[in-house]
């Protein structure tokens, strides 16, 4: 505790006395490649409404409980109100750096800092702090804000936040209020935008950094457009639009932030939601299930044209859904074990019987995207980066004509279960007495956690298939504390995961399948992955200079990630499915990475 404070008290007043280094031409954003679409004159986001009438309210609802408001730490990792630092809702209550355009690949543009200094080589980034910028109560943000932020994060806050510092060799205060990162030789290309856009900034002035880690739900000091007003633990919390927010008419917030007020309240179950949204306590309901979603409207709201029910097509990549091995367990260790159990997933069957043939299966962790390898041949510049490693693929999968095993729809077509059988032969097992053995005659068994009915359902076919192969897979459905306290520390056999995927994957990628991820509690692991040819292509990825470099490093992960059977892929669907109320409007533009409900607003407002 000692040292964290000198650090918090002496880091600045070095840097006070540091001289400035030259900087480079500051300019109003940044891009991973090339430059920013929008120029340094853009007066709003294309996809958002610049002249939208603010006012009104939404109601969001979610499963689960709340009991903290610190995303930062991982006590408050899983169970922190939604809307504080948020995706999907937007961060109502802090703010980064710089934000991100849905309207571009990886395109950054100015939020607390108007501008950024930058050279070629990305040796450095300085953020010029917007002097306007001011906390709730009315302190501005300073740069001692942003230097005591990443220090209490690194001492304190949960990963990927902690592990921010790490590349960086020097971080000084520059004149009064620039903050410049100098970076180390761990750093990459994408590090200057995770600094600019993946950190929240936090005000030094107050937060005591004795009780930052410990879960609470004492109303903090956020510099968001939102601040909270009431508190519901477990059920519900409610922001109210702070007239008074500072960035109202920046650019890059035109358009955003349109309610007076927003709540988000929490459900135990995923049909009580749905019961929240026919009744219109709740405004918006984005929808997962295809069966739900043919068959669940049938009521007057629907019927009559109060609640719209909307496709939306997104350009980015549908991500990887599916049943994830721990390979940390000795069961899952071998790779032949894990293809066969892929194969024996019966999709045909589940996706007729459960979804009216309303899916595709995903093949790719970037299905529908030129990022994936399903579909392009390994090129020159893809086999030199695999090196070695390719002698560990298929040959299908680096011809790009991979493909998980069509079967009969039966739910237990002999073909595929024998091709599976086979594979655990292979692996050492056997058929003896109806169950599948090992040499030492211990059964192939193990359990699948599930969270909901959906997923209860897959497993339930799942189980049927196994257990005419002689295996033994028990489904165990916990509720949402439980699920994602095991979840955090790797207490599992199988659990069913979906894997979001972007046009740049970036250092997320680490903490997915890095080695140094995998025994590190909170991470996203969850397959226990720990490959240095992964690590490699990792490292050749976030540090690619060109697009074709970057393309040919995203394959090669896609191909080493499917070439080693860590997941069953289950299901992608090319659309995406809202229902809202009627009097829930948006622009008619869907921005390039899909809809976003923090442009949306209240058409009651006159």
């Amino acid at each position: 505790m000692q040292r964290l404070l000198f650090c918090l008290m002496v880091l600045p007043l070095y840097a006070l006395l540091a001289a400035a280094p030259a900087g480079a031409e500051a300019q109003h954003g940044v891009a991973m490649y090339g430059q920013p679409a929008l120029p340094a004159t853009y007066q709003n986001f294309p996809y958002v409404n610049p002249q939208v009438k603010k006012g009104g309210r939404i109601a969001y609802g979610v499963v689960g409980t709340f009991d903290a408001l610190n995303p930062f730490v991982l006590k408050g990792m899983r169970t922190t109100a939604r809307g504080i630092w948020d995706p999907d809702f937007g961060n109502l209550f802090y703010e980064s750096l710089m934000t991100r355009s849905a309207g571009e690949p990886y395109s950054l543009y100015g939020l607390l800092a108007e501008s950024v200094e930058m050279d070629d080589a990305r040796s450095y980034i300085q953020f010029n702090l917007n002097p306007k910028a001011h906390w709730h109560d009315g302190q501005p943000v300073t740069a001692d804000d942003v230097i005591f932020t990443f220090q209490i994060l690194q001492q304190k806050g949960r990963p990927p936040f902690s592990s921010r510092l790490n590349t960086v060799a020097k971080m000084e205060k520059v004149g009064e209020r620039s903050v410049r990162f100098t970076f180390n030789d761990k750093a990459d290309r994408e590090t200057p935008l995770l600094i600019a856009f993946a950190t929240p900034i936090l005000p030094k002035h107050a937060i005591n950094p004795d009780t930052f880690e410990q879960s609470s739900l004492t109303v903090p000091i956020g510099s968001g457009p939102y601040r909270i007003k009431e508190i519901r633990p477990g059920e519900r919390i409610t922001y109210q639009r702070d007239d008074g927010y500072w960035g109202k008419d920046l650019p890059s917030k035109r358009g955003f932030d349109n309610y007076d007020e927003i709540s988000i309240s929490y459900f135990l179950q995923e049909s009580s939601l749905f019961e929240a949204f026919k009744k219109g306590d709740v405004d918006v309901y984005p929808e997962g299930d295809a069966s739900h979603w043919l068959r669940a409207y049938n009521f007057p709201a629907a019927n009559n044209g109060d609640v719209v029910r909307e496709t939306f097509t997104s350009e980015k990549p549908t991500g990887m859904l599916g049943f994830v091995f721990n390979t940390r367990r000795p069961i899952f260790a071998d790779a032949k074990v894990r293809e066969a159990l892929t194969l024996a997933f019966d999709f045909e069957w589940v996706n007729k019987n459960l979804y009216g043939n309303a899916f595709k299966r995903s093949q790719s962790f970037w299905q529908n995207s030129a990022l994936g390898a399903y579909g392009y041949a390994a090129d020159d510049r893809e086999l030199n980066l695999l090196g070695q490693a390719r002698e560990k693929i298929a040959p299908e999968i680096l011809a790009g004509t991979y493909t998980l095993p069509i079967s009969d729809g039966s739910g237990a077509d002999r073909n595929v279960l024998r091709q599976a059988v086979a594979l655990l032969s292979q692996a050492g097992y056997s058929i003896n007495d109806g169950r599948m053995v090992d040499a030492q005659g211990r059964p192939l068994s193990f359990e699948v956690m599930t969270q909901n009915e959906g997923q209860e359902k897959m497993a339930v076919a799942y189980q049927r298939t196994l257990r005419l192969i002689g295996i033994n897979m028990t489904i165990r459905t916990v509720d949402d504390a439980q699920y994602q306290a095991r979840s955090n520390s790797f207490d599992y056999d199988m659990i069913v995961k979906s894997y979001t995927s972007t046009l740049s994957p970036g250092l997320e990628q680490f903490n997915r399948w890095g080695s140094a991820s995998r025994d590190q509690a909170g991470s996203f692991n969850y397959a226990g992955v720990a490959s240095p040819d992964i690590d490699r292509v990792l490292t050749s990825m976030v540090n690619a200079r060109s697009q074709e470099d970057f393309q040919a490093a995203v394959r090669a992960l896609d191909r080493l990630l499917v070439a080693g059977h860590y997941v069953v892929p289950l299901y992608y669907n090319p659309e995406i499915w809202v229902a809202r109320w009627k009097h829930i409007a948006r622009p008619e533009k869907t921005p390039l990475l899909g809809y976003q409900f923090p442009v949306w607003w209240d058409a009651r407002v006159q």
